[in-house]
């Protein structure tokens, strides 16, 4: 059972999970889909489930309204409230151990990009894990994972080969509006929002792209999406800074990812490539 990091009274939502659900296609339709006004973090709830039934449960889309606890890269903070965001998390099993999804969270960044280039939006990818919209973050990626190793230590029955499986919690946010709340919060120029999209329409238009390019994604890896992240690549030939925790570690020019998700950066010492961790990327100014 899927237990909410929120009060049971506000367990109900204007988003409409048969709609989303009517709204599937293809392996989408295998995805379970839950709903709530309020939670702490989708993730966590997701993660909870996949802890407590590893073996039985199923592939869940979970959609909150509000997220009180919602927790970016890093352990940051992702400030939402009610429709002011489109807050949801992913729960997928792959068929493979933990290390063969190296540069999962670019792949799912670019299958978002893709989906909403189809909505009518223009969207660039930020390294490793954001979306931005004229320059601004239109929405971020977390992703939390529970390799087979973990989960057979929660499994009242060993099942054979589950070493080979890995569940990923996939946790998304995108911005739909800034209200006057949060505007005080950020700078207005490093915050976007998505045009008026019906959010049910939107989720399902992500969910169908999800669970089709992570199909891909455990047959080919990343390999299968580099050329198509570079296209939408932000940064390309622009001065960058890689930081880690505000102190610059390098500088150069971006020049896109390699095959693994790997960015590459050519420095006045040739070029190098940087492991996503949690540096982050910025402009030069």
């Amino acid at each position: 059972m899927l237990r909410m990091t929120s009060s049971p009274s506000l367990l109900c939502s204007n988003l409409d999970a048969a709609r989303i659900a009517a709204l599937r296609l293809g392996s989408a339709a295998a995805v379970d889909i839950l709903t709530v006004a309020s939670t702490g973090s989708t993730n966590a709830d997701l993660l909870a489930a996949v802890h407590e039934n590893p073996l039985h449960m199923r592939p869940t889309l979970l959609a909150a309204q509000m997220q009180t606890a919602g927790r970016g890269r890093a352990g940051r903070v992702w400030h939402s409230a009610p429709d002011a965001a489109l807050t949801f998390s992913l729960a997928w099993k792959f068929q493979c151990p933990l290390q063969r999804l190296a540069g999962l969270p670019l792949a799912v960044g670019v299958t978002l990009a893709e989906a909403l280039t189809a909505l009518g939006q223009t969207v660039q990818l930020k390294w490793p894990n954001d979306l931005l919209q004229d320059g601004a973050k239109l929405g971020g990626i977390l992703i939390e994972t529970v390799s087979g190793k973990q989960a057979e230590l929660q499994a009242a029955d060993g099942a054979k080969d589950i070493n080979s499986t890995t569940w990923a919690v996939i946790g998304i946010g995108l911005n739909l509006a800034l209200p006057a709340e949060l505007r005080s919060q950020f700078n207005s120029a490093n915050a976007t929002a998505l045009l008026a999209i019906e959010r049910e329409q939107l989720l399902a238009a992500l969910l169908n792209k999800l669970a089709t390019a992570l199909q891909a994604f455990e047959r080919d890896g990343f390999a299968a999406f580099a050329a198509r992240w570079n296209a939408y690549h932000a940064y390309e030939d622009q001065a960058v800074n890689i930081l880690d925790r505000d102190q610059v570690l390098q500088q150069g020019v971006a020049r896109g990812v390699d095959a693994t998700g790997r960015l590459l950066l050519d420095t006045e010492d040739g070029r190098i490539t940087v492991m996503a961790g949690d540096v982050s990327l910025r402009l030069q100014a």
